[in-house]
């Protein structure tokens, strides 16, 4: 009985496979389509980004940090506000509320109360509601408080500019009421906050990490491939407020093999391609290029743009690109080169040319585009459309890799 039931699998995976090959050899045509691709020359870098960074000490009580990340802040002006107890918090969201109130109320005083006016108002409601919605959508929330606020202030400045039975006698009076809770308000509580303020200009970072004293636009000059390898493994901690970020410009140190770093000149400039959250190609300058170490040599970039945007990264992994090639990305059986015939307009003779390029399965037919390598990689050339017509090779097109027999225009049966 098991002899029986092994013969018969055995015939049915002889006929599978008779099958599957049968169907193979029959088929006409294999497809796939072109993409946008890249090629760079690159070599990895893992380092450390540097910059001239100022801490902001620890506060007790509740702290409220009035300002984002990345934010410019100038010489004296307020970072936090700190509250004694929660009584205090609650008071000073009265206070801003009554400052807000305050004034729109005096906008609404000197408002012409036109219908235009007021369309005009009702427009500006609806499109801070729609970007708060979208915010909220997206879950990007930096800008929450101030989108929540500018729907919060449109509803009340219509309310008081618009409002059934206002008048300016009772706008006046409203306004005198409001001032004077505002004043009294503030004497109570003017020992329960305290502002702290940026004690020079520069840029606002809420991460604190430990490495704001020890990686320093001085010191970052005179380390070496041990010296930031100990750094990078190095437990570090940091504790405080915030720090604000001087000047505009940033490091990024990190150790490369001998051979890389022997072909950089000082003063010269390369791309540094970021990745992950600051996914961005960096124009950076070699600022220095240290001494050999076992096969390594420290190298240092620096750059003056997109400072607001890097001030919560520390150790990270880049790439020095020396050259990017891109275009559209086909395998290596779907290129061809082909003789064609055509007539000299000036001697009417018969000429023979060739050209290279791919065809392309538009509506059940062949079509032959011209193309130009760019490079290649293992498996894959890296092409660009030989012209710009509507007819030449794009993304998307299904580039006709397996054919036999295949010419332009050909009808091709499924």
């Amino acid at each position: 009985m098991i002899t029986v039931v092994m013969v018969a699998i055995a015939a049915a995976m002889v006929v599978y496979f008779g099958y599957y090959v049968f169907d193979t050899f029959n088929d006409p045509f294999t497809t796939t389509l072109a993409y946008s691709y890249t090629v760079s020359n690159s070599v990895e870098a893992d380092g450390m980004l540097v910059r001239d960074e100022v801490v902001l000490p620890a506060q007790s009580g509740i702290v409220d940090v009035t300002r984002g990340e990345g934010e410019k802040v100038a010489a004296g002006k307020q970072v936090a506000l700190v509250y004694r107890d929660t009584q205090a918090q609650a008071d000073q969201a009265q206070l801003d509320q009554l400052a807000l109130e305050i004034q729109l109320l005096e906008q609404a005083a000197v408002g012409s109360g036109s219908v235009e006016s007021a369309a005009k108002l009702d427009e500006e409601i609806l499109q801070s509601v729609v970007e708060l919605r979208s915010s909220v959508a997206l879950g990007d929330f930096n800008q929450l408080e101030d989108q929540v606020l500018a729907v919060k202030s449109g509803v009340l400045k219509r309310g008081y500019t618009y409002g059934d039975g206002l008048t300016a006698e009772s706008l006046t009076q409203r306004l005198s009421e409001l001032k004077s809770q505002y004043s009294a308000l503030r004497t109570q509580t003017s020992t329960a906050t305290t502002r702290v303020t940026a004690p020079q200009a520069g840029t606002f970072s809420n991460l604190v990490d430990g490495y704001e004293e020890l990686l320093t636009p001085q010191t970052v000059f005179q380390l070496t491939p041990s010296s930031l390898e100990e750094l990078m493994g190095r437990s570090v901690s940091g504790g405080g407020l915030g720090k604000l970020i001087l000047g505009y410009y940033w490091y990024f140190a990190a150790a490369l093999p001998q051979e890389v770093a022997d072909t950089l000149i000082e003063g010269s400039t390369v791309t540094m391609r970021f990745t992950g959250d600051f996914n961005q190609d960096v124009d950076m300058q070699v600022e220095q290029v240290g001494a050999p170490e076992e096969g390594e040599c420290l190298v240092v970039f620096s750059s003056d743009e997109y400072l607001s945007q890097t001030t919560l990264l520390r150790r990270q992994t880049a790439e020095l690109v020396f050259e990017s090639w891109s275009g559209l990305r086909i395998p290596k059986e779907a290129l061809r080169l082909e003789k064609v015939t055509y007539t000299d307009p000036d001697t009417s003779q018969e000429q023979e040319s060739t050209r290279l390029g791919v065809y392309v399965l538009v509506g059940g037919r062949t079509e032959f585009k011209e193309v130009k390598v760019v490079t290649e990689g293992a498996d894959y050339y890296v092409v660009e459309a030989a012209d710009h017509s509507s007819s030449a090779l794009r993304a998307g097109d299904e580039v006709i890799v397996e054919g036999v027999g295949l010419y332009d225009g050909q009808l091709l049966e499924f």
